[in-house]
């Protein structure tokens, strides 16, 4: 049995609760796909029903976030937080599954070294960019 091991700050709650009534959706997807310069990005997909293999906690009466159980093993164990500068507001996972970081923040991998400028890496973040508020 797989349990979802995933912990979400009270303001990265609160900016998901805000983006669940705007979305209209009752649950949060947090996964995972191929892309960006070091091999992996977040995605957060607002959802109506969760799908057939997706695995879910409930956070609160109004926070309902799923795992497919594809993408478990590289998110598991994540924090999910809020970072604010300036008026950009965005979450940040922290990830301790990411072995490096591209320089942008927005792609992790997984397994293997780091590489290039990743190596020294020690916050293990990335950031949503798509979430400003």
């Amino acid at each position: 049995m797989h349990e979802v091991d995933i912990h979400i700050s009270k303001a990265a709650l609160t900016h998901i609760r805000r983006q669940l009534d705007q979305t209209q959706a009752d649950f949060l997807r947090l996964g995972v796909k191929e892309s960006g310069c070091n091999g992996y990005m977040y995605m957060l997909d607002y959802l109506e029903a969760p799908d057939g293999d997706d695995l879910c906690v409930d956070f609160d009466l109004s926070v309902k976030l799923c795992v497919s159980r594809d993408d478990l093993d590289m998110v598991n164990g994540t924090e999910v937080d809020m970072l604010t500068q300036g008026l950009n507001t965005a979450l940040i996972f922290k990830n301790p599954n990411a072995t490096s970081y591209c320089g942008c923040g927005e792609s992790f991998a997984v397994g293997g070294e780091p590489s290039g400028s990743d190596i020294g890496l020690s916050t293990n973040l990335a950031t949503d960019v798509g979430a400003n508020s």
